[in-house]
């Protein structure tokens, strides 16, 4: 056994590395074995026994809380930070002080600055849309500014009142209309939080053979912040091989639209990714109309937060949509399930693992693993198109059951 390292930028991984689990929550107990009895075996199925992975299970949440007094012990904290990758199921917030969210904490603690969400279909799946299939995108979405950095000010409160009143008097700001009951927020959005996200999504994009990347933003409203976003993505962009649309349209304005979509066409032969750009609301729109044309997605906190959850409306729901939080630089990564603890149902064996098995598959990539994620994903997938699986995807299984399903075609 032993753990994985960063090592000259790149990640080092050892033929049986330790890897930190969290439970989670609610449905946490169901899921997470699940995940691990079939990642073993995909493991074991790929590599013939010369890899393995040791599993360590970590506390966090209410089994915490309930064992140590605290929702996120140190010991916790001490593993993530030396075992740089871990899988979790979902954890519930805190009620009171203390966290806005373990969650975000953990983003936060780690700086795990992307937050990754691959949608795509599963044949056999129930979806609200007529086309589903063409939905295949994976989101970046930044995980440490915008909302999720905090700032905020509760209505009628001292440092609400404060705050507003150094604006009026030393910024001269007039537009806030109810200025004695307004709460305040504050979004920072910086060309360095900006360009590694963006930069992440462009070497995703290359190193999955995709052609085009798409900036998602606000900047028609807010132009330094949502704007600022747009323009340091471009400025990454021209750090690879890329073809803009900015580009595209110069030449459609001197040459017309024919000439520029053969220059774009020759571009993309040529292995250059298209980059262009939309406001954040047309993109909504435009993922319902024509999703086929989108396939990487760079965005804001926000923004990325309303984009993930409705890609993952059209192709059956969150239950089957996997995530996870990773620090490209410095090799950090938190997998985890994308759904809630739905206390309601856990024990009971009702539970879909989906999500968190797809995870898994992320984890297995990241790793470079890529035979046992290929094999496990293959393996949900003709569950899931036979039929064998729980109730919330139309079968009739029980967890226990889907798994094994699932572990058969392994």
């Amino acid at each position: 056994m032993a753990k994985i390292e960063m090592i000259d930028g790149k990640l080092s991984v050892p033929n049986n590395p330790e890897i930190p689990y969290i439970n989670g929550d609610g449905v946490g107990i169901d899921i997470s074995p699940a995940m691990i009895e079939v990642v073993d075996t995909a493991v074991a199925k790929s590599y013939a026994g010369e890899k393995k992975i040791t599993w360590q299970e970590l506390l966090a949440g209410e089994k915490a809380f309930e064992t140590t007094g605290d929702y996120l012990p140190e010991t916790t904290l001490t593993s993530l930070t030396e075992n740089l990758i871990a899988i979790k199921g979902p954890l519930m917030t805190p009620i009171g002080g203390g966290f806005r969210s373990l969650n975000v904490t953990l983003r936060q603690n780690f700086d795990l600055f992307a937050n990754v969400r691959p949608v795509a279909y599963f044949t056999g799946v129930a979806s609200p849309v007529k086309h589903p299939e063409n939905v295949n995108m994976t989101i970046f979405r930044e995980n440490t500014e915008d909302i999720y950095a905090g700032i905020e000010f509760e209505s009628e409160s001292a440092d609400a009142l404060r705050l507003i009143e150094i604006l009026k008097s030393d910024f001269g700001i007039n537009k806030i209309r109810f200025d004695k009951t307004s709460a305040i927020g504050i979004k920072p959005v910086s060309p360095d939080g900006t360009k590694r996200l963006v930069r992440a999504a462009f070497d995703h994009a290359i190193a999955n053979g995709n052609t085009r990347l798409t900036l998602v933003h606000k900047g028609n409203i807010m132009k330094f912040t949502e704007g600022g976003f747009k323009k340091w993505g471009y400025e990454v962009a021209s750090e690879y091989p890329t073809f803009t649309v900015n580009e595209f349209n110069d030449i459609k304005a001197a040459s017309g639209i024919e000439a520029a979509k053969k220059v774009k066409n020759q571009a993309l032969a040529e292995g250059k990714i298209y980059v262009d750009d939309a406001i954040a609301d047309n993109f909504l729109q435009q993922i319902l109309l024509n999703p086929s044309d989108y396939q990487v997605v760079a965005t804001l906190n926000l923004n990325g937060d309303y984009i993930s959850d409705a890609l993952a409306a059209q192709v059956g729901g969150i239950g089957i949509s996997p995530g996870a939080n990773i620090n490209f630089i410095t090799g950090h990564a938190i997998f985890e399930a994308t759904h809630g603890t739905a206390p309601d149902i856990a024990g009971l064996g009702l539970a879909n693992p989906s999500s968190l098995i797809l995870s898994s598959v992320m984890m297995l990539d990241f790793m470079g693993w890529g035979e046992a994620a290929l094999l496990v994903k293959s393996a949900l997938a003709k569950a899931i198109a036979s039929g064998q699986t729980t109730r919330d995807l139309g079968g009739q299984l029980t967890t226990a059951e889907f798994t094994q399903a699932i572990i058969s075609n392994i």
